[in-house]
C-alpha cells in the first residue's frame, strides 16, 4: 500500500471513530420525533374532516376513524420491532425506501369507494380510511419508537424513553392545532398540501438522524449496563407484559367512550374529537417524564376524582350538561396519566424498548376495538365506559391513608369485620342513592354521593373493596334502572347513537331518547295518538308550514325520528323521508310509535345519508324540505355547508321551502343558517316558538328558506303567529372545506 493509500485509510479509520464519538445529537432526534408525531396526529382529524360529507356526521365514524389509527400504528410499532435488530445500515436503507414510497401516495385525497350499503357503514368507514391514508399513517407510526431505538445506537445517549413524551407532546400539538388554526383558516387542499410538504421535510429529517448514526450498531447490549446503574429495570415476564398491555388498553378504551360522551351530545366536528384524544396524548408526555412529580400527584388524585365523577357513569342522563362533560374529559386525563405513569415505571431497559411499544400499541388498539366494534354491537347502551373506569379502579395505585391503610393490612378478624360493616353501610347508602336519584341532581343526591365516596376513600388501600364501593356508587346513582330498562328492551343501539324508549311518570306519553336529548315523544291514549308533539307543534315553525302546505304537496323530511310530521299528511300528498339509522325505521315498523304507519303508511323511505341521497334526486324533487336530522344534541356539519344548500335548493321548487330545525343547548346555529342563505340567495324567516306550548310541546326554533319572495310573503303573513328576522349572519358560511364551530359555542 502507498503513503496517500495509507492515509486516507487513516483518515477514514479517524472520521468514523469521530463520528461513533460524536454527542448523541438529542435535538436532532427530538425535532425528528416531534415533527412526526405532529403530522401523525394532525392528519387524523383532516382526513376526518374530508370524509364527513360522505360519511355523515355519527359519532361512531370518529372512533371508526380512530379504530383504524390504532391498527396502523399497532403496524408501525410491529414493524420497528421486526427490523430493530437488523444492521443498522439496512435499517437505514429500508426505512428511508418506504418512507420516500409512502411520500408517492401524496397528496391525501379520499379513496373513490362506492357508497356504503346500510348497515356496514362499521366496516366501510374503516376501509375508506385505510385506504386513504394507509401508507402514510403506517410510516408516522413507527417513527416514535424507531427513532428512539436509533438514538439509543449511541453510548452517550442516555434514557431513550424520555423521547416518548416528546412524541406525545408533538401529538397534542398536531391536534390541537388542527381545530385551532388549519381548520378554520385552510381549505381542505390547502391543508393536503402543506402537510404533504411536511412529511417531504420529514423524510430528510429522518435522513440526517439516519447520517448520524450510519455507524452505530443495533446492537444496544454494551449500553445497557450504564443505564440500569441508574434504575433497576423489571424482568420481562408474562406478567409484567399482561400489564403492559392492560395500562395501555384502559385509557385507549375510555378515550373512545368518552368521545363517545361528547360528540354524541354536542357535535360530531373535529374540534370535539380532539379534546379527549388530545388529553390522552398529553398524558403519556406527562407520564413519560424522568422528574415525574406531576405525574405522582395526579395519580394520587386520579382515584379519588374516579369516586365522584365515575359515579356519573351510568346515569342516562349523565353527561346532559355541559360541566358534566368537561368533567368526564378531565377524569380521562388523570385515570390515563395515572395508568400511564405506572405504565412508564414499568418500562424495560432499552434491549427491550421496541417490544415495550409493541404491547403498548396492542393495548391501545385492544382498548380501541373494545369501545369501537365490540361494545356497539354487544351492549345497547355506553356501557362500555363504565366497564373501563371500573377497570382502571382496578389498575390505579391505592389509596394510601396514615393509621387507615395500616389497620386494614395488619390481618385478623378486626380489618375483616370492619370491612363487612363498610360494604353493608355502602350497599345501604347506594339504595337510598337510588330512590333520591330519581329526582335529579340535587343536594340529597350529592350528599350521598359524597358519603359513599368517603367509605370509598377509607377503603381505598384495599382495592377489592374501593372497586366494590365504586361499583355500588355507580348502580345507586340512576345505574339500576339504566340497567333495568335494557333487561326490559327498552334500549337500542346502532352504529349512530344508543337510543331509549320509555312512558312518561303519569303514564301519558311514550319517549324516545336519542343520547341525552329528546327525539320525539307520542300520546298514549288512542284519541290523541296523532296529535303533534315535541317541536313538531301546530304553532312551531314547521307545523304552520306543514298546514299551509298545498294539498298535492310533495314533502320531504330528512330525519325520520318518532314520524310526528307525518300526521300533518293531507291525502293527495306525496311524503318521502330521508333516515340514516335503520335502527330509527325499526321504531316505527314495531309501532312503537304509531305516526308513520297511522298516517303515511304508503310514505317513500330512503335509507342512507340524506345529502348523499338527496344529490341522487331528480330537479324540483320537493316542495316543502325539512331538514331535522339532530344525532341528539348535534347536528351533522356536512348538512350546514354550502355544498349541502347548494343540493338543498336544486331538489326543492323554485317557489318551495327549506325548513331547518336549529334547537341546540350547545350551538348557535341561526347565524350559520343566515350566512348560507346569504350566500345562497334565500329569504328568510325565523320562528321561536316558545309560549303557551300545550303538554307534550316543546320548545323549538325553525327557519324557513324559499327563494320566491310571494312564497316568503306568504308564509309569514297568513300566519296568526310571529316571525322574525334572522340574527346578523356569521363572518363565513361553513363549506366542506372550512367548518369551525368555535364562533358558534353557546359559551
Amino acid at each position: 500500500m502507498d503513503r496517500a493509500d495509507e492515509d486516507a485509510a487513516q483518515m477514514t479509520e479517524l472520521t468514523a471513530d469521530q463520528l461513533r464519538a460524536t454527542p448523541a445529537r438529542q435535538s436532532l432526534f427530538v425535532a425528528t420525533i416531534l415533527v412526526g408525531s405532529f403530522l401523525l396526529f394532525l392528519v387524523q382529524p383532516m382526513v376526518a374532516r374530508f370524509a364527513l360529507p360522505v360519511v355523515g356526521g355519527a359519532p361512531n365514524v370518529w372512533n371508526s376513524a380512530m379504530l383504524v389509527f390504532q391498527l396502523l400504528l399497532l403496524g408501525g410499532y410491529l414493524y420497528s420491532h421486526a427490523i430493530a435488530h437488523q444492521p443498522m445500515r439496512r435499517q437505514i436503507v429500508l426505512h428511508l425506501a418506504l418512507l420516500v414510497a409512502a411520500a408517492l401516495t401524496l397528496p391525501i385525497a379520499l379513496a373513490g369507494l362506492p357508497p356504503a350499503a346500510p348497515g356496514w357503514e362499521a366496516l366501510w368507514v374503516p376501509a375508506l380510511f385505510l385506504l386513504s391514508i394507509g401508507p402514510v399513517f403506517f410510516m408516522l407510526s413507527s417513527q416514535a419508537s424507531l427513532m428512539q431505538r436509533w438514538f439509543a445506537a449511541s453510548p452517550d445517549s442516555g434514557d431513550p424513553y424520555v423521547l416518548y413524551g416528546a412524541s406525545n407532546l408533538g401529538s397534542f400539538g398536531g391536534l390541537i392545532a388542527y381545530p385551532l388554526i388549519f381548520e378554520p383558516t385552510m381549505p381542505l387542499a390547502v391543508q393536503s398540501q402543506l402537510w404533504s410538504a411536511g412529511f417531504i421535510a420529514l423524510t430528510v429529517m429522518v435522513a440526517l438522524a439516519a447520517w448520524s448514526r450510519w455507524h452505530a450498531g443495533a446492537d444496544l447490549e454494551s449500553h445497557v449496563a450504564a443505564e440500569e446503574q441508574e434504575r433497576e429495570a423489571p424482568a420481562v415476564t408474562r406478567r409484567l407484559m399482561a400489564l403492559w398491555l392492560a395500562l395501555a388498553a384502559v385509557p385507549s378504551g375510555l378515550m373512545l367512550s368518552t368521545t363517545t360522551l361528547l360528540t354524541t351530545d354536542i357535535m360530531a366536528a373535529p374540534m370535539l374529537w380532539v379534546i379527549p384524544l388530545g388529553l390522552y396524548l398529553l398524558s403519556y408526555s406527562v407520564a413519560f417524564s424522568e422528574e415525574g412529580t406531576l405525574a405522582d400527584h395526579l395519580s394520587v388524585i386520579a382515584p379519588i376524582t374516579l369516586l365522584f365523577v365515575g359515579a356519573l357513569a351510568l346515569s342516562p342522563a349523565g353527561q346532559a350538561s355541559m360541566e358534566i362533560a368537561l368533567a368526564m374529559a378531565a377524569l380521562l386525563f388523570l385515570v390515563a396519566v395515572a395508568l400511564h405513569k405506572r405504565l412508564f415505571d414499568l418500562r424495560p431497559d432499552p434491549r427491550h424498548l421496541t417490544l415495550f411499544y409493541l404491547l403498548t400499541a396492542t393495548g391501545g388498539a385492544v382498548g380501541g376495538i373494545f369501545s369501537g366494534l365490540i361494545a356497539p354491537v354487544v351492549f345497547d347502551w355506553i356501557y362500555e365506559h363504565a366497564i373501563l373506569l371500573i377497570a382502571a379502579a382496578m389498575l390505579l395505585r391505592p389509596i394510601e391513608l396514615p393509621i387507615v391503610t395500616p389497620f386494614w393490612r395488619r390481618g385478623g378478624w378486626l380489618p375483616v369485620a370492619a370491612g363487612a360493616a363498610l360494604l353493608l353501610l355502602a350497599a345501604w347508602l347506594a339504595y337510598e342513592l337510588s330512590l333520591a336519584s330519581v329526582y335529579g341532581l340535587n343536594a340529597k343526591v350529592a350528599g350521598y354521593i359524597g358519603l359513599i365516596a368517603c367509605l370509598a376513600i377509607i377503603a381505598g388501600s384495599q382495592r377489592w373493596m374501593y372497586v366494590a364501593v365504586l361499583a355500588m356508587l355507580m348502580l345507586g346513582h340512576l345505574g339500576w334502572s339504566t340497567i333495568q330498562s335494557s333487561i326490559e328492551g327498552q334500549r337500542a343501539r346502532s352504529y349512530f347513537g344508543a337510543y331509549h324508549i320509555e312512558n312518561s311518570s303519569n303514564g301519558e306519553l311514550r319517549y324516545l331518547t336519542h343520547g341525552t336529548t329528546l327525539h320525539g315523544q307520542q300520546f298514549i291514549d288512542p284519541a290523541r295518538r296523532d296529535d303533534p308533539t315535541s317541536y313538531y307543534g301546530p304553532t312551531s315553525g314547521v307545523g304552520i308550514a306543514m298546514r299551509q302546505a298545498a294539498a298535492d304537496a310533495r314533502i320531504g323530511v330528512v330525519g325520520l325520528g318518532v314520524g310526528t310530521l307525518a300526521c300533518y299528511r293531507k291525502p293527495d300528498q306525496r311524503w318521502t323521508f330521508f333516515e340514516i339509522d335503520r335502527q330509527v325505521v325499526a321504531f316505527s315498523e314495531a309501532r312503537a310509535f304509531t305516526f308513520l304507519s297511522d298516517c303515511t303508511p304508503d310514505a317513500n323511505i330512503v335509507i342512507g345519508d340524506a345529502r348523499i341521497a338527496l344529490d341522487d334526486q331528480p330537479a324540483d324533487s320537493f316542495d316543502l324540505l325539512a331538514i331535522d336530522a339532530f344525532s341528539s344534541d348535534a347536528i351533522p356539519v356536512h348538512l350546514l355547508t354550502q355544498e349541502a344548500f347548494a343540493i338543498y335548493g336544486d331538489v326543492v321548487a323554485e317557489d318551495g321551502l327549506l325548513l331547518v330545525h336549529v334547537s341546540n343547548r350547545y350551538l348557535d346555529l341561526a347565524p350559520m343558517v343566515a350566512a348560507l342563505a346569504k350566500q345562497g340567495g334565500w329569504y328568510t324567516a325565523m320562528r321561536m316558538d316558545m309560549d303557551d306550548l300545550g303538554p307534550g310541546i316543546t320548545p323549538s326554533l325553525w327557519i324557513a328558506l324559499t327563494r320566491d319572495n310571494e312564497t316568503h310573503n306568504r308564509l309569514i303573513g297568513d300566519s296568526a303567529e310571529r316571525w322574525s328576522q334572522l340574527p346578523p349572519p356569521s363572518e363565513q358560511a361553513w363549506t366542506d372545506d372550512n367548518a369551525s364551530i368555535l364562533p358558534l359555542i353557546r359559551w
